[in-house]
């Protein structure tokens, strides 16, 4: 390998390191839009470019019964306020592009992690 071309090298490695690391200290957010509903209501709650760090209440009174992740994330839903699982069973995974609802006679969602 020639001298030019291991400083070429070395140059690309060290900007990417660079990039890497200055990408993750960036205060990312979600694309797209998260929406919340309560069970048998009109009032929509609805979260754009939502921070992908920490546990984000869901601001629908009596919580949500209905969801539509129309964002480029995946979420998971919790029916604690703080993301906590109330049992080994609790956090319901919500693709990107997709929907769900609550079973009748189930608890609703009080908050949500975004995955990334």
């Amino acid at each position: 390998m020639t001298h030019c071309r291991r400083i070429g090298v070395m140059t690309g490695v060290a900007a990417l390191l660079l990039t890497a690391t200055a990408c993750s200290g960036l205060g990312r957010s979600t694309v797209g839009m998260l929406s919340f509903r309560g069970h048998d209501s009109p009032v929509e709650v609805s979260y754009t470019s939502t921070s992908v760090k920490g546990c984000h209440r869901i601001d629908v009174p009596h919580g949500a019964s209905h969801v539509e992740n129309n964002t480029l994330v995946d979420v998971v839903l919790y029916r604690t306020p703080d993301c906590r699982k109330a049992d080994p069973d609790d956090g319901i995974y919500v693709a990107t592009t997709q929907s769900n609802v609550t079973a009748p006679d189930t608890l609703p969602w009080r908050s949500f992690r975004v995955i990334h």
